[in-house]
């Protein structure tokens, strides 16, 4: 498989990758959002410090994917439960 060679700029300095062609576009969609982000938390919190800035958006963004991914559990478990019912249901109809 071929690869790329790329550079992805963020928070002012360069970071070059390696990548796929199918990886690209992905990754340099990620990094003008996280350069979107720092704007935003910069101007709404005032801080000027990159790592800090890069600290608290790596916060927010994992409490978020842990947020997704619980909400994502309990409506898997729900539509499992609702499958399971629909499937007796089915069952003592066929039967009957």
């Amino acid at each position: 498989m071929t690869e790329l060679s790329i550079k992805i700029r963020i928070a002012d300095r360069d970071y070059p990758l390696r990548v796929t062609p199918q990886e690209e576009e992905r990754l340099r969609l990620a990094g003008r959002m996280l350069n979107e982000r720092i704007k935003e938390f910069r101007e709404q919190y005032g801080i000027q410090d990159k790592q800090d800035l890069l600290a608290m958006i790596a916060l927010t963004t994992l409490a978020d994917r842990m947020k997704a991914v619980k909400e994502k559990d309990g409506t898997d478990a729900a539509l499992t439960e609702r499958l399971s019912r629909l499937d007796q249901l089915l069952a003592s109809v066929v039967l009957a």
